[in-house]
């Protein structure tokens, strides 16, 4: 007897249940893709603005260490050592210091110049202009440049002898020179909602 011939195997192509579960499938990896880097981009970016809030602060206390490490002093100190540097001018409150450093020229050169540090509004500002020995015609246009910008609070103290005849040092509100102090400490404040923070920077002018 002949033998039943078998049924033949669909190979020419894909059933409609099989393209519904593909389509499926791949409609799903599109979503978690598209969630993948919404969610990479958000962080990214988080993470930049917190380095660029990180970077502000740390080039901030950069430039007040070394605006405060080269103030310019008599050469007296060099005289008789141990005797405490005296400034051209030095005078601190809590809220704002003024005194003679040296600020760079572009040209490779450093000049002395008339400087206050202070915050104007919610900037942190240093105001500056060439500092002159003589007194001839009008005084120089004053410059502001910002450092940053922000903040709610910037406090000042200065450690050193509160009298000459003083037996210990202690940190002071006020630092009347042209004596410098041992010690500047500054302090910033931002809002609350503002995830930046500032521990406390201490800066020694005589080194």
């Amino acid at each position: 007897m002949p033998r039943p011939i078998p049924a033949r195997r669909s190979t020419g192509g894909f059933t409609l249940l099989e393209l519904l579960v593909a389509l499926s499938v791949f409609g799903f990896l599109l979503v978690a893709l598209n969630h993948g880097v919404q969610t990479g981009l958000g962080i990214w970016n988080v993470q930049s603005r917190r380095i660029n809030k990180t970077w502000d602060l740390d080039a901030t206390a950069r430039l007040f260490r070394t605006l405060l490490t080269q103030i310019p002093t008599s050469p007296t100190a060099s005289i008789n050592p141990g005797s405490p540097g005296v400034a051209i001018a030095f005078a601190g409150n809590a809220d704002k210091l003024t005194y003679v450093g040296e600020l760079p020229t572009g040209f490779g050169t450093d000049a002395p110049a008339d400087i206050t540090l202070q915050l104007v509004g919610r900037r942190l500002v240093v105001n500056w202009q060439p500092h002159r020995h003589e007194i001839a015609g009008p005084p120089p246009r004053a410059t502001v440049s910002e450092i940053l910008r922000g903040v709610d609070r910037l406090e000042f103290a200065y450690w050193g002898l509160p009298s000459p005849t003083a037996s210990s040092p202690t940190w002071l509100a006020a630092w009347d020179g042209p004596s410098l102090p041992d010690l500047v400490r500054i302090r910033l404040g931002f809002g609350q909602s503002d995830p930046r923070r500032w521990p406390d920077l201490i800066v020694a002018p005589r080194l």
